[in-house]
């Protein structure tokens, strides 16, 4: 690579901040997603997603599915520019009713954005995405949301993230008053109030102070909310963590930043230290080791297919994260799992619905490839060698159906569509041991909701789906290899995943623990070995 390469890889490398947002339906994901683009000038009009039932639907939201519950299904992908940085954000399914794409979507980001609503704290749904990211131990930037609502006391909401989710924190600001009494923030890294306007904050209104003390904190918070300001910023510098960018760096503290996405007070500040703080492009693990992003050669892998993105034309879209090397529109890389090369000749970079063909890309960006039926989840693309990324985690699906078909002589039919959809990620598909049943795995309910839907509109098949009361998956290991399925009658049943690994399925954590003590040689594990 030519010195002058070098430097142009870097400074690509260097601008760029990948990152999903976390959060349980209704803190508000939508809404901050929309505020971020519209500083980024992706999008003029924020708001289009006031009610669900408004007739503009949010950029980030398109498949059917999606547009008559209002809610996030499928995770896009959105990129804009903002003072000298490239943004990337990946959306996450933000509904009560997610799924396993959901998990492997953060596997392509290098840090997280976890979003509170102030009334409602820490949320079941939260709690499962940060654990996935706590895993892989990246960066996570907390904003508490919805300020201009009464909520929680925001001591209490810290002692929640550490209680239940076990991180520290760091608040960069502090709200003055909150609900109707919102007056603003304190910012403890810049010492200046940001003012709280209302709807309107087209420009931020701050003013500098000399510290929390200034008689002009006073004048803004008024003398009930000044006493406590003080209280609260005084207990902070003796008691609270000290900032420490190596934990921030490492996921073990996170910055917190209260505002009000709605009204978009406190998103800017978020976002510009957010581009501070976040790490750029980071190097991934694979066959051959750590691989540098600044690498020469182009390498990067799959880690989501998404069908029929425009109904109109039976497409798939392959989404690819770009780990290493500059990506060229037309280049020729290897498609590692089958071993043959392959051109990238239509590759797409996403606003949502508005789709742009890249002509070139960098270490950090993700990009769509059509895909014509070659790419599965978790696939390796590279240049020149055959490095293959470290395998996308399978996750053990907590809802279980029996599925059958309604009309045998479409069995053809409906064996293609089990296929494809598991290939998608879609499903988890499990055979029992003896009887050949079909059992569907999902991690979450709409995932049967998108089978149905796509077995019938794309493969004309109707499907029968019959809820069983199996709860947790386990992947059986045995090396003495004596695993008897008489053993797993009663409360649970032994079952083959795709790859013919032995699976059990319990009916609870109770049936689970057992079979756990009668199988003292066999490991239990969550994840597919």
């Amino acid at each position: 690579m030519s010195m002058d390469t070098k430097q142009k890889m870097q400074e690509e490398v260097e601008k760029r901040r990948t990152f999903a947002i976390i959060s349980h339906p209704d803190a508000g994901k939508t809404t901050l997603t929309e505020k971020l683009l519209l500083f980024g000038g992706a999008i003029r009009l924020a708001g289009t997603v006031k009610g669900r039932k408004a007739s503009k639907h949010a950029t980030s939201d398109w498949m059917e599915i999606e547009k008559q519950r209002g809610i996030s299904v499928t995770s896009s992908v959105m990129q804009f520019d903002y003072a000298g940085h490239r943004v990337n954000i990946l959306d996450t399914p933000g509904h009560q009713d997610f799924s396993e794409d959901t998990y492997r979507t953060l596997t392509a980001a290098d840090s997280a954005v976890m979003l509170i609503d102030s009334a409602k704290g820490v949320e079941a749904q939260t709690k499962k995405l940060f654990q996935v990211c706590r895993k892989r131990g990246i960066p996570i930037f907390t904003f508490i949301n919805k300020l201009d609502r009464e909520g929680q006391n925001p001591f209490d909401l810290l002692e929640e993230l550490e209680q239940v989710l076990g991180i520290r924190s760091y608040p960069m600001n502090w709200p003055i008053g909150s609900g109707k009494q919102f007056r603003g923030v304190y910012d403890r890294m810049q010492t200046q109030v940001e003012l709280f306007q209302g709807d309107d904050h087209k420009e931020i209104q701050v003013q500098k102070v000399s510290g929390y003390e200034d008689d002009i904190v006073k004048k803004i918070a008024g003398d009930f909310f000044y006493d406590q300001l003080v209280q609260d910023l005084e207990l902070l510098d003796v008691a609270g963590d000290e900032f420490d960018f190596e934990k921030v760096r490492s996921g073990e503290l996170t910055p917190v930043f209260f505002g009000s996405a709605i009204n978009n007070f406190g998103v800017q500040t978020f976002l510009e230290n957010f581009l501070k703080l976040a790490p750029i492009p980071t190097p991934r693990r694979s066959s051959e080791g750590e691989v540098d992003p600044l690498s020469e050669k182009f390498s990067g892998y799959i880690f989501k297919i998404q069908a029929n993105m425009n109904p109109a034309h039976r497409d798939r879209i392959a989404f690819l994260r770009i780990c290493s090397g500059k990506f060229e529109r037309g280049m020729s890389v290897k498609h590692v799992r089958v071993g043959k090369d392959i051109k990238l000749a239509q590759p797409q970079q996403f606003l949502a619905q508005d789709r742009d063909i890249v002509e070139e890309a960098y270490p950090g960006d993700i990009i769509g490839l059509f895909d014509p039926g070659i790419f599965r989840i978790g696939d390796s693309l590279a240049q020149g060698g055959s490095l293959e990324f470290d395998e996308l985690p399978t996750f053990s699906p907590e809802l279980f159906s029996k599925v059958t078909v309604k009309n045998a002589l479409k069995h053809k039919q409906f064996q293609k569509g089990v296929d494809q959809l598991t290939e998608e990620g879609t499903i988890q598909v499990f055979k029992t041991v003896g009887f050949e049943d079909m059992i569907l795995g999902v991690v979450g309910q709409l995932q049967f909701e998108v089978f149905e839907y796509r077995m019938k509109g794309e493969y004309g098949v109707d499907v029968q789906l019959q809820r069983m009361n199996f709860q947790f998956a386990r992947w059986l290991v045995d090396d003495k290899n004596n695993i008897d399925p008489g053993k797993f009658r009663i409360n649970s049943q032994l079952v083959k995943d795709k790859k013919d690994n032995y699976v059990v399925l319990f009916e609870s954590e109770y049936a689970m623990r057992s079979a756990m003590e009668k199988n003292p040689t066999a490991k239990f594990l969550e994840t597919a070995p």
